[in-house]
């Protein structure tokens, strides 16, 4: 299944993947990201309820330290 990860297609690994699923194969930890599914910003607590459609656009937006 491909989606739209920040403007690029990426393939989700599973048919019945979560955003929650996504972030894990992308190496996103969700304590410093944000996530928008077509166009809604979702709460936390969504990641692993919210399943992912051929087509779907996702932004991800993480914060990186550094100094």
């Amino acid at each position: 299944m491909n989606i739209h990860v920040n403007g690029k297609v990426v393939e989700c690994r599973g048919e019945d993947s979560t955003v929650a699923d996504l972030l894990e194969q992308l190496d996103i930890r969700t304590r410093f990201s944000v996530v928008e599914l077509n166009r809604k910003i979702l709460n936390k607590e969504e990641y692993d309820k919210e399943h992912l459609q051929s087509g779907d656009s996702v932004e991800i937006v993480h914060f990186v330290g550094g100094g």
